[in-house]
């Protein structure tokens, strides 16, 4: 895995479509994901990042999670990987995104 330089979402986002069964996560609340997100994304905030176990079972399925400045998702990953996620990584925020949304 490569790591991008202050978490550009962008490049995150690029890395996610080349990467096989990846997920893409949304850690930002319900009203925040409805105003806009990345084309793809699962909505899993992470007031309840628990339910993460739930949407995905299979620990080793790369996860490229975003919110809306990074520091959320970074919170999400810690929590991630500590719930024994494997290939995970914080990519940063949509507010730097340069792509749609939907």
């Amino acid at each position: 895995m490569s790591l991008f330089q202050a978490n550009d979402v962008n490049a995150g986002v690029e890395e996610y479509q080349k990467t096989l069964q990846a997920k893409l996560i949304d850690v930002r609340e319900e009203d925040e994901y409805a105003a806009g997100h990345i084309p793809a994304s699962i909505n899993i905030p992470l007031s309840s990042i628990e339910a993460a176990r739930e949407e995905i079972t299979d620990l080793d399925t790369p996860l490229f999670v975003y919110c809306r400045s990074g520091n959320r998702s970074g919170h999400a990953v810690t929590w991630l990987k500590q719930a024994g996620y494997s290939k995970v990584q914080n990519i940063g925020g949509i507010a730097n995104y340069s792509g749609k949304t939907e």
